[in-house]
């Protein structure tokens, strides 16, 4: 009987598909043995196939806490410890299926898959920016109102710290044949500060919701691999420097990786960090709520546990994002993607938008990330992008124009994914085409050879670039 339902179970069981990638050309690998031929919705969210039976079980409950939604109260509804104050009620509302997040629809809606970082001039001595005295390090325009059945509050409703908006200012710009295009740049309008006035000499920044396919794939690249990139570029004119960041798991400076100015050192204090920063849900690294002083009511709040985001499921969390995997590149064998990839490279794209890494040869908390080469196309370096896509918000040793090289791969199936084709750290641009010509600073030379190309060469290098 015992045997007959073992074979049950594993007849049952979701397979596990461990020959996928090979069935996949080498010309197509974006990511090794990590890489999936999915081009539906669901190409950002599935798990690599060489995950074994118990780590496909770890996966799919990392990936049912992604989708959980917390509340004020634990039930069948969601789990414990939603606020006071926050941004969305779980992760899937500003990475939609894994993807990335879009600006509002309308100049009269509130931003809802992007946030607004804040701070001070100044930092701590881990060289941290300082939070502003009433509203934190992170703008939470949402808050527990009584909106729900789940909703309750201790006290009196608890209010939002401030009201999101963007508004967008248009310009011209046009290519050497005389083809133009639209950019537009955002403006973050604040409404209703609820807690007084912002800090003196007060930072804001606009980032947008990034994807999160191959997160463990560029966590496991040799520290040594960036650093060593870093200096091939000056050669190159190009000066990419890593961010030196607080490592609150291991207290001490580290490597950053994650987040537009790769202001986070791992998966792990990504997930802490955006636990409390966009859900106010409290974690063994980051135990305190969003509460400055000032907002009376949010102190008051009962909170949800002395640490809502417990250790096991934060675990879960972080394999699921270690084991994504990534859609395969597409039509390689089309001649527009054989010259647009020539056309990057000459454009010196792939200076910054490095076309191939390779992983550690030892990753112990998952082998299957080790030595396998993949096509992220990034460099998780900071470069001086300009003025123009200056936030003026230092972040460790970001400077106020510095922005980590997002990586590439899956580009083209973002609008498929979830509809966003939103691109830049502000969600700016619409099409790779305005992305691209809106980078300056050390980039500025690459961008002036792709406004001079032919449409023809223009037209195949997006062609690539959507393809990859």
């Amino acid at each position: 009987m015992m045997r007959t339902i073992l074979a049950l179970a594993v007849l049952l069981a979701p397979p596990l598909l461990s020959a996928d990638a090979d069935r996949i050309p080498d010309e197509a690998l974006s990511a090794g043995t990590f890489t999936i031929a999915r081009t539906d919705e669901s190409a950002y969210a599935e798990p690599a196939t060489v995950l074994d039976y118990k780590q496909r079980k770890s996966f799919d409950m990392g990936r049912g806490h992604f989708h959980r939604r917390w509340v004020v109260f634990a039930g069948v509804n969601g789990d414990w410890g939603l606020g006071p104050t926050f941004v969305a009620d779980r992760c899937d509302v500003c990475h939609a299926r894994a993807g990335r997040g879009a600006p509002p629809a309308a100049a009269d809606r509130q931003l809802r898959s992007m946030i607004v970082r804040l701070s001070v001039p100044g930092t701590d001595e881990r060289g941290t920016p300082r939070p502003d005295p009433n509203y934190g390090d992170q703008f939470q325009n949402d808050s527990l109102q009584g909106r729900t059945a789940d909703d309750a509050y201790s006290t009196e409703p608890v209010p939002p710290e401030a009201d999101l908006y963007l508004e967008w200012k248009s310009r011209t710009i046009a290519f050497a044949d005389g083809d133009t295009v639209e950019l537009r740049e955002p403006r973050l309008r604040i409404e209703k500060l609820r807690f007084g006035p912002l800090g003196p000499g007060a930072m804001t920044s606009v980032r947008n919701a990034q994807p999160l396919i191959g997160l463990g794939l560029l966590e496991a690249i040799p520290e040594e691999t960036l650093l060593a990139i870093a200096q091939q570029q000056v050669e190159e004119g190009i000066r990419g420097r890593p961010n030196r960041v607080w490592d609150a798991v291991h207290g001490r400076q580290a490597l950053g990786r994650f987040g537009w100015k790769a202001n986070q050192p791992s998966l792990k204090q990504q997930i802490a960090a955006a636990a409390i920063g966009d859900m106010g849900v409290t974690s063994e690294l980051f135990p305190e709520q969003n509460c400055p002083p000032v907002q009376a009511l949010c102190l008051d709040e009962t909170p949800g546990a002395p640490r809502e985001l417990i250790d096991n499921d934060w675990v879960e969390m972080e394999f699921w994002l270690q084991g994504l995997a990534v859609p395969a590149r597409r039509a390689t064998a089309d001649p527009r993607f054989v010259r647009g990839a020539a056309v990057f490279v000459e454009a010196k794209c792939a200076v910054c938008h490095v076309p191939e890494l390779r992983t550690a040869a030892r990753v112990p908390h998952l082998p299957q990330l080790a030595n396998q080469t993949i096509r992220a196309y990034t460099d998780l370096l900071l470069h001086d992008m300009g003025d123009e896509l200056a936030d003026g918000r230092p972040e460790f040793a970001a400077g106020p124009r510095d922005w980590r090289t997002p990586p590439l791969w899956g580009l083209g199936l973002s609008r498929t994914v979830n509809g966003s084709t939103a691109l830049l750290h502000d969600g700016r641009a619409r099409t790779i085409v305005e992305a691209i010509l809106w980078h300056g600073g050390e980039a500025t030379p690459a961008r002036e050879r792709f406004r001079s190309l032919p449409k023809s060469d223009r037209d195949n290098l997006l062609f690539y670039l959507e393809s990859i």
